[in-house]
């Protein structure tokens, strides 16, 4: 499977760069999974689509503001840290610009001395082991000194850090948001509740191997980094009981689709716990548990891609991905969204109802 059969021309204009003052007035492209014919919609219609007995599975993870500034004791460089990954209380997997300059022993100084660290070692593909020191509750010195990690597609500063969390976010860990989720409003997901859907809460923390490029020519020779998820008894039980009855699991995100269907056992079957998971899904993939998802518009030759594409058929999404170019969608993480289900059947909004 090659990697350039996932290849689109995206316009560098169409790559959103801020997001929209209401979460949920982004446009939303319904495809019809087996068919692959699409509509065109806003996305606060999704209730339109969603039936009682339904359940949306949505990935509550917390962005944390992990990019940090500093400085190199010995020589004063500057040097911009992502912390990827707490392996200890206070030793993180971090990515270092430049890592040229960040060998083993090397002392970093942030905020004035509020934060030190030190290299410990050099990992696979680069990345950094360091050791924090610091007086007081890292989480607060961090929400203090680090900026959110937004993509390198977006250039634009943001101004308010809760618009790269989800309206849900509550598990801190996550090196970049789950996407899909910041289009929800509190009072949509009440309004869905209310109509007799489910909400089953996931935790994965999502870090950066999920959005690498693939670099391989051949699909089937990439590597997916581990990434930690939780799922609670509640949502097991609440995803199991919605497939027993017949009710649909829709996933909110390709992470909670990757959260899910690791979990899954061979009957189908949600198990309750957690760990570590680099599932890779791409097509020919058989899912075990979701029946539709929800989820943005993602860059050419990613394993987000393929895992659309695992579930709508890659034609289908390329010819999507094509339309939606065409009508001038906005892509990556501030931009609009799919909902990707069997035969969508859309409910008479209250204006067709009136007419």
């Amino acid at each position: 499977m090659d990697v350039k059969d996932f290849y689109f021309d995206l316009p560098q204009e169409l790559i959103a760069q801020d997001p929209l003052a209401d979460r949920s007035s982004s446009r939303l492209l319904v495809m019809d999974r087996q068919t692959g014919r699409v509509s065109h919609q806003i996305f606060k219609e999704v209730p339109r689509y969603l039936r009682p007995g339904d359940c949306l599975v949505i990935n509550d993870t917390k962005v944390i503001p992990a990019r940090l500034f500093g400085i190199k004791e010995d020589t004063g460089a500057r040097i911009e840290l992502l912390l990827l990954k707490r392996k200890e209380q206070d030793v993180w997997e971090t990515l270092v610009k430049p890592g040229k300059k960040a060998k083993p022993g090397t002392k970093l100084t942030f905020g004035e001395g509020l934060l030190t660290g030190t290299i410990m070692d050099t990992l696979e593909e680069g990345n950094r082991l360091i050791q924090f020191h610091y007086d007081g509750i890292f989480e607060e010195i961090l929400d203090q000194l680090g900026q959110m990690p937004l993509p390198p597609y977006i250039t634009h500063q943001l101004k308010d850090k809760n618009r790269y969390q989800t309206v849900y976010a509550r598990h801190e860990g996550s090196a970049a948001a789950p996407t899909a989720g910041l289009h929800f409003t509190q009072s949509l997901l009440t309004r869905i509740q209310d109509m007799g859907v489910r909400i089953a809460r996931v935790t994965l923390h999502v870090g950066l191997g999920t959005f690498r490029p693939v670099k391989v020519a051949n699909v089937l020779d990439h590597h997916m980094h581990s990434e930690f998820y939780q799922i609670s008894e509640e949502a097991a039980e609440i995803i199991n009981q919605t497939k027993e009855h017949g009710g649909r699991v829709i996933c909110v995100g390709t992470t909670s689709c990757r959260t899910i269907e690791s979990a899954a056992a061979p009957d189908g079957r949600l198990k309750a716990g957690g760990g570590w998971t680099d599932i890779f899904i791409y097509p020919g993939y058989s899912f075990k548990l979701m029946d539709g998802l929800i989820t943005n518009f993602h860059l050419p030759e990613s394993t987000l891609v393929m895992l659309v594409s695992a579930f709508a058929g890659r034609e289908h999404t390329l010819e999507a991905y094509q339309e939606a170019i065409r009508e001038r969608y906005r892509f990556f993480s501030f931009g609009d969204a799919m909902l990707i289900l069997d035969q969508p059947s859309p409910e008479p909004s209250g204006l067709e109802e009136a007419l």
